[in-house]
């Protein structure tokens, strides 16, 4: 049960009005066993009365919880205290916005008509993928499924290389492959931390070699990097390839997304300091910036971004804003492993906002973007939706 005090305080923090010694409270109340739980269960249950007793924006609902966990007020003290809540008020929300996927488009207003769902056999991703090692073995990694061989463990869900293995020699490499319909984590022997989304391929060193700059290779897909410190190693470097660019970074997080079909590759800075190039330019980030390269030519752009955002797909969310109905299906397509159609082309231009868990049915997500009435009719058949 929380006491009246500590929900004085949250209630302050919801609304950005704690002191710092208010927030410091909250820190430590906040890492106690099972309290986190409770803050959930707490906001939910006020957030969720509001909901039924009387009509509301519920989007600006969760956009009031998430802004006040990004607000740079009060810095020292609110940092640490926002990432620990931030993503989980995120998924506690969850329930409230669901329903209310919001959409933005010049489409005019459809009737609307039944859906014809044949057979639904596409179920939500898991923990899965493929390590292949240096001598080109191939293991099969899958949730609650452990393995171990020499430096390298896995609990079905996290790969762990020892951080003790060092090389001074020739370099061994292992391959990290997760399929559609698939997720994975990794920690590097150096203990950098790798999140891997569906469809995506690393390549990482066994061991770094000592006195090296450490580098890995993202093949494609996309992944969240949290890199130890350089002053861990020596000075040493830390450096992500891809085809098309080059990330450099001395100790920090971000995010990229080279997927092989689409035409794009977004490099996102959460926190530190990346450089960023390819065969064209060079650009810094600094935090809340985000890169984006044409592959079909030009120089590095750099926006600014909500990264938090954009990095919510490892804290088990999907996160749409202002997101074009085509790339939230190639999202959905990758997670849930199927193929999308559309009848209309014109569909694809349609824009939503959204946030949606990514346990949350097919059907019922289907269902939600059918509210709006954009959408005539979608069909299941197998491992394809087709959009009418």
């Amino acid at each position: 049960m929380i006491s009246s005090k500590i929900e004085n305080i949250i209630a302050k923090f919801l609304t950005n009005q704690a002191s710092a010694s208010e927030l410091g409270v909250l820190e430590v109340w906040i890492e106690e066993a099972n309290n986190l739980e409770l803050f959930n269960r707490y906001v939910k249950i006020n957030y969720a009365i509001e909901y039924n007793m009387r009509e509301f924006d519920s989007n600006k609902v969760k956009n009031k919880l998430l802004e006040a966990f990004a607000r740079e007020n009060k810095v020292r003290k609110l940092k640490k205290l926002r990432k620990t809540i931030y993503y989980s008020a995120a998924a506690v929300v969850l329930g409230i916005v669901t329903t209310a996927f919001l959409y933005n488009s010049g489409l005019f207003d459809k009737p609307v008509a039944p859906v014809a769902i044949v057979k639904n056999t596409i179920e939500a991703g898991t923990d899965k993928a493929i390590l292949t090692l240096e001598d080109g073995t191939a293991v099969v990694l899958e949730k609650d499924k452990t393995y171990q061989k020499n430096n390298v463990v896995s609990n079905g869900k996290e790969l762990v290389y020892d951080d003790q293995s060092k090389t001074k020699s020739g370099i061994a490499y292992n391959y990290l492959t997760i399929p559609r319909g698939g997720q994975f984590q990794i920690k590097l022997s150096d203990g950098t931390k790798v999140w891997l989304n569906s469809e995506s391929k690393l390549k990482f060193p066994v061991a770094f070699k000592e006195g090296s700059t450490r580098q890995v290779e993202l093949i494609y897909g996309e992944a969240f990097f949290d890199v130890s410190p350089s002053s861990e190693h020596n000075g040493a470097k830390f450096k992500v390839l891809n085809k098309s660019q080059q990330v450099e970074v001395l100790g920090t997080e971000f995010n990229i997304k080279a997927y092989e079909d689409e035409d794009k590759i977004y490099t996102t800075l959460v926190e530190g300091k990346v450089a960023v190039s390819n065969s064209n330019s060079k650009k810094q980030l600094i935090p809340n910036q985000q890169s984006i390269i044409n592959l079909k030519g030009g120089d590095i752009v750099v926006n600014p971004i909500d990264a938090y955002n954009e990095v919510l797909w490892t804290k088990g969310i999907f996160s749409f804003k202002g997101k074009k109905l085509k790339e939230i299906m190639n999202v959905m397509a990758r997670w849930y492993d199927f193929q999308v159609v559309f009848q209309n082309p014109e569909l694809e231009k349609v824009k939503f906002n959204g946030v949606l868990s990514k346990n949350d049915n097919i059907k019922e997500i289907l269902s939600i973007i059918k509210k709006t009435n954009f959408i005539n009719e979608y069909e299941i058949k197998d491992q394809k939706i087709i959009i009418k």
